[in-house]
């Protein structure tokens, strides 16, 4: 057996003269008029092999019948290439090996996707045969650049004094906002574990036992439809502090994600990150978070439309609706196809409808026009500060609608006119949340989890009036992605059991699916928060990459499905009956 002396990426012109054995793959072969070149690749890079007829003649025909992806290993000399011949694109460049042994250790058939950065395939292909997509350079550089991150993160929280925890990945199934999935028993029939959801409850409670610190790179599992920055397992980076304020934790994250931006791509991440109160971000961007790369905010002119001679807009602020809109800077050139297909943007989000009014020289124009005066024309201008050449556009209905559907056409009309650099980085902190919004039947349900803890002067609200309270809560958001979010959590058995009542769940239901934590807050339960960043959707942001599947190595596609090994799949009917399931 060969024993390597240096990866394939690592040589340089400091080795020239040396000799080295080398192991790795056939990547790209080309025969120069009887001497034979070959890219031998592994995960560090590649180096270019010489089979030269009048070094080695009894080499040529083994060298001939190698083909892309045998595994291979070589001896050889590093000699400098010829003047002319160099790459100065490649970190191997000035050098090449004259080969003076081979060794196939397996031939490889011809493969299903072609191990190439250039080459198109479809995104199932590539997840069926994932091992093979491994070895082209972008998914090796991804998975060696998220092994920097991993260790980056460790090493950060553990010069920072934190502890790293495991918690169980075979757990109790509480009410946490998604689907659990769910593992039978075999030694209890009829019962089930779930897979955590996140380690929220374990977290709190290496907070009572004393573990003041605590991290952990952890998975966590969400039955839930799939996105871009969405998969049914992920990885969260999961941290708990202990005797803390929220300013502690605005800190030590804001650190990390320095040390980060810093340590791989040599970014200077500016710290303190602003912040922002949910009900602004709401107001000014739609949705709880936002892009701030570019304007073009929301602006409510419901008090406007409400004095118009518009129906559609007074029946709106009658029944408690809202009117907002959007100013697009030079969009008044905007067709009216182009119009028309904006309104199917905002129509996906509920909306029945897109109001416009373009400006022009002369004033506002749009069949609505007409229904509004010249003094409400005027302060629709001032409101959104338009100038001639700009388009305003308009979404009248219920509060929750108007805001998803203007912040969905914020975003989709910026990237169609690329009013942001892709390149930048805007970091943002989204503060006090309210703790409750209303669910389906108007009851009030955690915006987050029920373990939040409300600000303490709104605690007497939590019986009279609870969609009213605030909440100790904080998402940091990067480019209009949320990347982490926490909380100060409640620390109090009574002040947890009154949110329960709040939510419906009595005593002995909430003993029944948290009675363990309200057990422990028996025992003298410190004041403690945390945060949690989506370690997969970080490393996608770093990178660019356009959805979270590129980032990690084994991923389930947009159907949750496990292409490669084929899951989810039925199983025997004697597992079931093992599993009290048949």
């Amino acid at each position: 057996m060969l024993k390597r002396t240096h990866y394939c990426g690592d040589l340089r012109a400091e080795n020239i003269g040396k000799q080295v054995t080398l192991c790795g793959w056939v990547w790209h072969g080309r025969d120069h008029g009887g001497v034979i070149f070959i890219d031998i690749r592994d995960r560090s890079g590649h180096s270019q092999l010489v089979f030269d007829p009048t070094e080695n003649p009894d080499l040529m025909s083994r060298a001939n019948e190698l083909r892309s992806e045998f595994c291979i290993g070589i001896t050889g000399t590093v000699r400098r290439r010829p003047e002319g011949t160099e790459n100065p694109k490649m970190p191997t460049g000035q050098i090449e090996i004259l080969v003076d042994s081979l060794f196939v250790f397996s031939e490889a058939e011809t493969p299903p996707v072609q191990v190439d950065d250039h080459v198109d395939v479809g995104e199932d292909v590539r997840l069926k045969y994932r091992f093979l997509d491994m070895r082209r350079p972008k998914m090796r550089n991804t998975i060696l650049f998220r092994s920097q991150a991993a260790n980056i993160v460790r090493n950060y929280f553990s010069q920072h004094g934190f502890v790293e925890v495991e918690t169980p990945v075979l757990s109790k199934s509480t009410p946490e906002g998604a689907r659990d999935f769910l593992v039978p028993s075999r030694i209890t029939p009829g019962e089930f574990f779930a897979l955590p959801q996140s380690p929220q409850l374990y977290k709190q409670l290496c907070m009572i036992g004393g573990l003041d610190r605590y991290f952990q790179i952890v998975k966590c599992f969400r039955d839930e439809d799939q996105r871009k920055d969405r998969q049914p397992e992920f990885t969260q980076i999961d941290v708990e502090m202990s005797f803390i304020t929220p300013e502690d934790i605005y800190a030590i994250m804001e650190g990390l994600v320095k040390t980060l931006w810093k340590d791989l791509l040599n970014v200077d991440v500016q710290i303190p990150f602003p912040r922002m109160n949910y009900w602004e971000s709401m107001e000014r961007f739609g949705i709880d978070r936002p892009d701030v790369r570019f304007a073009m905010e929301l602006r409510d002119i419901s008090d406007i439309g409400k004095e118009s001679e518009f129906k559609v807009f007074r029946s709106v602020v009658e029944n408690g609706g809202k009117i907002s809109g959007i100013c697009v800077k030079g969009g008044a050139s905007f067709s009216r196809k182009e119009i028309d297909d904006l309104t199917a943007e905002v129509a996906i989000f509920g909306a029945k409808g897109l109001a416009w009014m373009k400006v022009t020289e002369k004033g506002l124009e749009s069949n609505i026009v007409k229904f509004f005066s010249e003094g409400l024309q005027q302060k629709l201008m001032e409101r959104y500060q338009a100038e001639a050449g700009d388009l305003l556009l308009f979404v009248a209905d219920e509060k929750t609608i108007v805001y998803a559907s203007l912040a969905h056409l914020r975003l989709h009309i910026a990237e169609k006119l690329k009013l942001f650099d892709p390149n930048e980085n805007q970091f943002l902190w989204v503060v006090d949340f309210p703790m409750f919004e209303k669910d389906d039947q108007g009851n009030p349900t955690p915006l987050h989890h029920p373990f939040t803890s409300p600000y303490t002067e709104d605690l007497d609200l939590l019986e009279t009036d609870p969609l009213k309270i605030r909440s100790l809560a904080y998402d940091m958001v990067l480019n209009g992605t949320e990347i982490g979010g926490g909380s100060i959590r409640i620390h109090r058995r009574d002040v947890q059991s009154r949110v329960f009542k709040v939510l419906g769940i009595d005593e002995e239901k909430a003993q029944e699916k948290f009675g363990f934590l309200m057990d422990a807050f028996r025992f003298g339960a410190p004041p403690h928060g945390g945060l949690a960043f989506g370690f997969d959707r970080l490393i996608m942001l770093m990178l660019r990459e356009p959805n979270i599947r590129e980032v990690i190595v084994f991923p389930k596609n947009q159907r949750a499905q496990a292409v490669m090994e084929g899951a989810p799949s039925l199983v025997d009917e004697d597992q079931l009956k093992d599993l009290g399931l048949r």
